[in-house]
């Protein structure tokens, strides 16, 4: 499969995820959570389990690092997006989690002591801005007179959370087995979110999953996004390299925006198509300038 294939099946599984994150928007989050890494721990099991098994000892020594990628990029992360997916549309689910790349910049700069071009800091400020813009439909200059949705907010907590993950991975997932440590920050995202879907149980009652469209929506989402789009995006990032397999991610807006029109009946306005345009360009700016460096 060419490797330009392969980041075109990520985008259509990664905005796939957000689609089917909002049909199950009856569900509550922490039990959509909690069951989509379930079902990821079972299907990652037989290709990571000889890793994980071998690396114990790795994962012991650097188990803080571990429990930080775990608690950002796969416990908080997902919680946050199918939360933020009950209040907002996933459109402007899509355009935020495209933030990411820009934002994850930026807070390298302030983490890492990264230094940022001007043209980077423009790539971050108009990623952001754009953004905003989609969030409140243009209206911009009328902030103190628009109602915030909370949905949104939540988003802001998951582009902070795979933000930290994306620093958290830079840093140290190179200490580890591929499959075998998401196989374990998998399990170890079971064994944290367990007592809040437990609580979450307790307070509204265990929802019922006796429709057909709700499990294969759940395996949908623990098996494509969690396994197949994974699998996938390694193998680009090993045939093309990481910074341009990346770019095909900031499309992301656009495959959502599409889906979200013809499965999910959701009104696309040409503010949220000019703040999509928005944010994918200040990614670029931002992503571009960062590999002009690295290989300067």
């Amino acid at each position: 499969m060419r490797a330009y294939l392969m980041c075109i099946l990520v985008v259509v599984f990664y905005s796939g995820n957000i689609l089917v994150g909002k049909a199950l928007a009856d569900l509550p989050p922490f039990t959509i959570a909690f069951l989509r890494v379930a079902i990821a721990f079972v299907v990652l099991l037989p290709f990571g389990y000889r890793g994980a098994r071998q690396a114990a000892p790795l994962f012991r020594q650097h188990f803080k690092p571990l429990l930080f990628m775990t608690v950002t990029g796969v416990a908080a992360f997902t919680t946050f997006l199918y939360a933020a997916l009950q209040f907002t549309s996933a459109t402007n689910v899509s355009v935020l989690e495209a933030a990411i790349p820009a934002v994850t910049v930026a807070l390298s700069a302030w983490l890492l002591r990264e230094k940022l071009r001007w043209i980077q800091l423009f790539g971050v400020a108009l990623s952001l801005f754009g953004s905003v813009w989609v969030v409140l439909d243009g209206q911009v200059f009328q902030l103190g007179d628009l109602g915030w949705n909370a949905g949104d907010a939540l988003m802001v907590g998951a582009v902070a959370s795979w933000s930290l993950y994306s620093i958290g991975v830079r840093k140290y997932l190179h200490l580890f087995p591929s499959y075998g440590s998401v196989l374990v920050m998998t399990g170890l995202s079971v064994l944290m979110l367990l007592p809040f879907v437990v609580g979450e149980w307790l307070i509204l009652g265990v929802p019922e999953l006796d429709s057909s469209g709700h499990w294969w929506g759940l395996v949908y989402l623990g098996v494509f996004p969690s396994v197949v789009a994974l699998i996938l995006y390694n193998r680009a990032v090993a045939i093309l390299g990481a910074s341009q397999a990346s770019v095909y991610l900031n499309f992301l807006p656009v495959g959502t925006m599409l889906g979200a029109y013809f499965l999910l009946g959701e009104t696309i306005t040409a503010m949220q198509i000019l703040g999509a345009v928005v944010v994918i360009a200040g990614v670029l700016f931002t992503t571009r300038a960062k590999r002009a460096v690295a290989g300067s």
